[in-house]
């Protein structure tokens, strides 16, 4: 029997543009899937548009068959559906990409975190970071255990 409890998501007027959050992060409802992500991409602002384009795109060539999906209004990619192995976000001068396990790639990308596993890659506007060295820490997230969100 399917739940009657109510949702609590609010949909989105088609006319209305989506809210920007801080750092011009769109407000992107949760949910799985291609199309969210993409509608989350269509809502970055200006140049961001074009790196979440970019992250996107090596992502799902570099991995068949990856699943996505947004959560706290960040796009997440993972291989099974159920954890996650990267996210981004829009801030105010760069988009941060997260790899969940980043820790455990070689080499770590830069960015370092208060907590044990997470380390980041800062994009900001006209500085895409070298593709191959993307690509090698996309595959290696992908082949590490994934985290449940």
């Amino acid at each position: 029997m399917a739940s009657t409890k109510p949702s609590r998501e609010r949909a989105q007027p088609a006319d209305r543009p989506v809210e920007l959050l801080a750092g011009g992060n769109p407000r992107i409802a949760k949910g799985h899937g291609d199309a969210k992500v993409q509608e989350f991409i269509n809502a970055m602002p200006d140049w961001k548009q074009d790196v979440g384009r970019w992250i996107d795109a090596v992502i799902t060539r570099t991995i068949p068959g990856v699943h996505k999906m947004v959560k706290w209004n960040t796009p997440f990619y993972g291989v099974d559906g159920e954890t996650w192995f990267l996210g981004f976000h829009c801030l105010t001068k760069y988009v941060k990409v997260a790899f969940l396990k980043g820790a455990h790639l070689t080499p770590m990308p830069p960015g370092t975190s208060k907590q044990k596993d997470p380390r980041y890659l800062d994009i900001h506007a006209d500085a895409l970071p070298d593709e191959a060295q993307f690509v090698s820490w996309v595959k290696q997230a992908a082949q590490l255990p994934g985290d449940k969100l």
